[in-house]
């Protein structure tokens, strides 16, 4: 290894593995072409964008490039029901050779598969692997992750792309620098962060949960560490562009509260449930109460509705309460799911009922504006479950109508608390993101620093 090797390494961020870019699309716009030319030049890199700005063209557009750079093709992996989506897209934009394979073909420039699917290839047939709501990655532990991760380590290039990169925490982060091939998760938390309990083996005995934050003098590191192999967007004007266009329209988020027919045994009033258990035990106690309401407000407003519910006999309560809707059930088939997650996209079906963790990603259902919601802990799936709706594209104001009850109140306040580190993190990585671009200029106008040859 050479000196400059070892300072490049030393400095732990993420080094160029890209290329200049081959290719671009005519329609893209100019914010777009920025985003999808870092990627390209980066070789490894996530871009964290909000919903509508156009990340499958950026992803396809990479993923094209890379195939041109490798002559070989590239696998673009998305959640299930987006790849024929994705297909679509590609002939909107006249990109051509994007194929959509459910059967481990790869005989296309682009192959285009779900994650469920991905068992049905090899890395090894592959130049690179572009992520589509890479998010999927969160969980350290998880099958998927490290099915995903392992397959990705083979191939030279690799991409990702989400508009929640850690919607729980930011230690999250961690996934996705682990499978771009820089930092592992483990080693950015003994780099960044410090533990409460000094990864103490009797805190851990008694059941204490691990809470990682950022060390005192790393928060400025650690988020220009990240910008070194990701950017982030919420909107174009975050990259010096013109908003003009990608202004979403207000969004009205109204709360219901359910009286519940029946309380908890041995209580003679309502309150807030304490624990999951709890919670649980409420929200499978209030199901009709809770179903009812919904039904009330979807039923005979010839309009098209979206609604998340999170349990199999919520999912069975509202499609008998709702007459005209369609259910898609975790326990369909994947090829049932995707056609009624596409008769909806078409308008063939008025109101969807599903669970976020089946539907919540990848798709576009601007043409509905009526969400409801059943809330539960997890911000990842409210804000992708209200996005399939309000993101940009979008014309008509948007109305969420959560419906919860007395007892899951303390599920409101942590997911507004999560909400707010969302917006922390998004704020972060954009400031430092202009910082990092800046350095780029500046690197780019000043001849690269030489080793002297005496060392």
């Amino acid at each position: 290894m050479s000196y400059a090797e070892f300072l490049d390494r030393k400095a732990q961020s993420g080094a160029d593995h890209g290329f200049e870019p081959i290719w671009m699309p005519r329609a893209m716009f100019d914010f777009q072409q920025a985003m999808a030319g870092h990627a390209i030049r980066k070789g490894r890199s996530a871009l964290f964008e909000d919903c509508g700005l156009g990340k499958t063209i950026q992803g396809l557009t990479w993923s094209a490039n890379v195939a041109m750079h490798t002559d070989k093709p590239c696998l673009y992996l998305t959640p299930l029901a987006v790849g024929a989506q994705t297909v679509a897209e590609a002939e909107r934009f006249d990109i051509d050779g994007v194929i959509h394979s459910r059967d481990g073909a790869t005989n296309g420039r682009v192959v285009v598969t779900n994650y469920e699917r991905l068992h049905l290839f090899s890395p090894e047939d592959f130049g690179g692997v572009c992520c589509d709501e890479s998010s999927i990655l969160k969980s350290f532990a998880g099958a998927r992750k490290q099915e995903i991760t392992g397959f990705m380590r083979k191939t030279p290039y690799r991409l990702l792309q989400t508009a929640t990169a850690a919607p729980n925490d930011y230690i999250e982060l961690g996934t996705s620098s682990e499978a771009l091939g820089y930092l592992g998760h483990m080693d950015m938390l003994n780099k960044f962060f410090k533990n409460d309990l000094n990864n103490s083996a009797q805190g851990r005995m008694r059941g204490e949960v691990i809470k990682w934050r950022l060390k005192g003098h790393a928060e400025v590191p650690f988020w220009r560490w990240v910008c070194s192999w990701a950017r982030a967007m919420r909107k174009p004007s975050d990259l010096g562009y013109s908003d003009n266009g990608f202004a979403l329209p207000p969004l009205h988020e109204v709360e219901h509260l359910v009286q519940s027919n029946s309380r908890a045994e041995g209580m003679l009033f309502e309150l807030p449930a304490v624990g999951l258990k709890e919670q649980r035990e409420e929200r499978r106690r209030t199901v009709n109460e809770r179903c009812a309401k919904v039904a009330e407000l979807v039923n005979g407003t010839g309009e098209p509705a979206l609604v998340w519910c999170h349990l199999n006999e919520e999912g069975d309560a509202l499609e008998s309460m709702i007459p005209d809707a369609v259910q898609v059930a975790g326990s369909d088939a994947d090829s049932v799911k995707e056609d009624r997650l596409m008769a909806f996209a078409k308008s063939d079906a008025r109101v969807l009922i599903t669970k976020p963790k089946i539907g919540a990603w990848g798709l576009n259902f601007q043409h509905c504006r009526h969400v409801t919601f059943f809330p539960s802990h997890s911000f990842e799936q409210y804000y992708q479950g209200v996005r399939r709706c309000w993101r940009f594209g979008q014309r008509r104001d948007v109305k969420v109508d959560i419906v919860t009850t007395e007892g899951e109140r303390g599920i409101m306040k942590n997911l507004q608390r999560k909400a707010d580190q969302a917006d922390e993190m998004f704020s972060r990585l954009v400031a430092e993101m202009n910082h990092a671009i800046a350095l780029d200029r500046v690197n780019n106008m000043t001849k690269k620093m030489e080793v002297p040859a005496w060392l």
